[in-house]
C-alpha cells in the first residue's frame, strides 16, 4: 500500500480510506474483525461520524489493537453550535477509545445558513478551535453534499481537509471545487466513490478515482474481500482507456433520466419536499441498518406523498429529470421496503 500526503496536514495516508457507514449493518464482532482486516491490508485512514449510530464504537474497539500513532482517524459532528459540538466530540473520543482525533469535520455544511451558524460567535468553529488548543483534534475539516456550499467553505480559508461526493457520474466537483481545494493544498476525501451503492463496477469506479490527483476515496464496505478488490485495482494504477470513457458516457446516459446531481436548483419545493434527498433514497438501505434507514427515509417519503405534480421542479432542473414520476416510484419502493425489509429492484 502506498502512502501519500493529505494536503497540507502533514499526515501520510493510504491511497484509499475506509468509510464508516456500512459497518453499522454488521454485528459488532464482525465489524471489529472487518476493520482490523482492512487495517492489516495497509489501510491506515478510517473515516466515520458521530451521527453513524454505533460506527465509532465498533471502530474504537477495532483500532485498540493497533498503535494509535500509525492510524489516521476522521470523524464528524453536525452540530452548528459550540456547546453541542464539544459534546459530540467528547462522545466521539469515548466511542473511539482515543485521546485525540486526527481530523474532525463540521458535518453536513450544505448551505450558507449552516456555515454562518458554524462560524458564528458561539458556533461550532469556536468549539473546534478550543479542541485543537487542547490537543483533542489535530486538523479542521468540513463535509458537504452541495458544491456551492463547499465553495463558500473554501473561501473562508479556515479548513485543512474537505470531504465531498465524487464518482464518474457525480463528477461536478471537478469543474471548480476540487481545483480550488487543490490550489489551497487541502486534503480531499471523496465520499461515494461507488455512488453510494448505485455503481457496481468497482474496476471502472476506481480507475476513474485513480485518474484524479490529490484525492483519497473512502468507500464503505461490508466484506473484507471488497476492500481487497479495491486495493488491488488501486495498486495496479490502471489508466482509463478510450473504451472505459465510452462505458462511462453510456452509464451516464442510462442514468441521466434518474440521476440526481444534488445541485439543489429544484429547491425550494412548494410542498416542502426534500427532492434531492428523495432522489438518492435507494442508496440508504444499502448503507444503513433497516431501522435507521427507515428513520432517515420515511420523513422525506411522507412529504413526497404530498407531491401535487405542479412541475416547478422540472422547470428548474438543469438535467431535465422527470421528478414527479421519480418521486412517485420511490415512494412506492420505500413503502414496500417498509413492509418487507427488502428494497425492490
Amino acid at each position: 500500500m502506498k502512502y501519500v500526503p493529505l494536503g497540507k496536514t502533514g499526515l501520510k495516508v493510504s491511497e484509499v480510506a475506509l468509510g464508516g457507514i456500512p459497518i453499522q449493518r454488521r454485528a459488532k464482532k464482525d465489524a471489529v474483525r472487518l476493520v482490523r482486516d482492512v487495517i492489516s491490508m495497509g489501510v491506515n485512514f478510517i473515516d466515520t461520524a458521530w451521527a453513524y449510530t454505533d460506527s465509532e464504537e465498533k471502530i474504537g474497539e477495532a483500532i485498540s489493537a493497533f498503535p494509535r500513532e500509525e492510524l489516521v482517524i476522521a470523524s464528524k459532528s453536525p452540530a452548528p453550535d459550540k456547546k453541542t459540538f464539544l459534546e459530540h466530540l467528547e462522545t466521539s473520543l469515548e466511542r473511539l477509545k482515543t485521546s485525540y482525533i486526527d481530523i474532525y469535520h463540521h458535518h453536513f455544511i450544505n448551505d450558507k445558513e449552516k456555515l454562518d451558524a458554524v462560524l458564528g460567535q458561539e458556533g461550532a468553529w469556536q468549539g473546534l478551535l478550543e479542541a485543537k488548543e487542547k490537543g483533542l483534534v489535530r486538523h479542521s475539516a468540513f463535509s458537504s453534499h452541495n458544491l456551492d456550499a463547499a465553495l463558500l467553505c473554501l473561501e473562508t480559508e479556515k479548513f485543512e481537509v474537505m470531504q465531498i461526493p465524487l464518482n464518474f457520474v457525480d463528477d461536478q466537483a471537478l469543474k471548480e471545487v476540487i481545483p480550488k481545494a487543490l490550489s489551497m493544498k487541502l486534503g480531499i476525501i471523496a465520499m461515494k466513490p461507488l455512488g453510494g451503492g448505485l455503481l457496481d463496477d468497482a474496476e471502472l469506479c476506481f480507475k476513474f478515482m485513480k485518474s484524479i490527483e490529490g484525492i483519497i476515496p473512502d468507500p464503505g464496505i461490508q466484506q473484507a474481500e471488497e476492500m481487497r478488490e479495491i486495493i488491488g485495482i488501486i495498486e495496479r494504477s490502471p489508466v482509463l482507456t478510450g473504451e472505459d470513457r465510452k462505458r462511462i458516457e453510456t452509464i451516464k446516459l442510462k442514468m441521466g433520466d434518474s440521476w440526481c446531481h444534488r445541485c439543489e436548483y429544484c429547491q425550494p419545493c412548494p410542498e416542502d419536499i426534500p427532492i434531492s434527498r428523495m432522489l438518492i433514497l435507494e442508496t440508504i438501505p444499502k448503507r444503513f441498518p433497516r431501522e435507521q434507514a427507515l428513520e432517515l427515509m420515511m420523513p422525506a417519503v411522507e412529504k413526497a406523498e404530498g407531491c401535487t405534480e405542479c412541475g416547478v421542479c422540472m422547470e428548474r432542473c438543469p438535467y431535465e429529470l422527470k421528478i414527479p414520476d421519480l418521486l412517485k416510484e420511490l415512494v412506492r419502493k420505500a413503502k414496500e421496503f417498509q413492509k418487507t425489509g427488502v428494497w425492490p429492484e
